[in-house]
C-alpha cells in the first residue's frame, strides 16, 4: 500500500474527502518528522512508538575498491510496534 492507497482507503471509510484526508495525513507525517528531528519520540498507545536511535560509528568497505572507509555515528528513525498492532498481525 502506498500513500495514495492509504488516502483513498481512509477517505472511503471515514466519509471525508480525499483532499481533507491528505491534509491530515501530511500534517501527521510533518509532526512526526519534526518531533523526531528535535529528539522527541511519538507514542501512539496500542499502535507503536516512533523514535530515534543512535547508530555507532564503524568501519566499512567501499564495494568498488575494497578499501576500508569510516562510517560516522548517526541518528536513525525507528519504529517499535505496540501490542495491539502485534496481535493484529499475528
Amino acid at each position: 500500500m502506498n500513500k495514495t492507497d492509504l488516502i483513498n482507503n481512509i477517505a472511503e471509510k471515514s466519509g471525508l474527502t480525499k483532499k481533507d484526508v491528505e491534509v491530515v495525513l501530511n500534517g501527521f507525517l510533518g509532526e512526526v518528522t519534526d518531533a523526531l528531528s528535535s529528539g522527541d519520540k511519538v507514542q501512539l498507545i496500542g499502535f507503536g512508538t516512533f523514535e530515534t536511535r543512535k547508530r555507532s560509528g564503524r568501519t566499512g568497505r567501499n564495494p568498488q575498491t575494497g578499501n576500508p572507509i569510516v562510517i560516522a555515528e548517526s541518528n536513525v528513525p525507528a519504529f517499535k510496534a505496540g501490542n495491539k498492532l502485534k496481535d493484529a498481525v499475528k
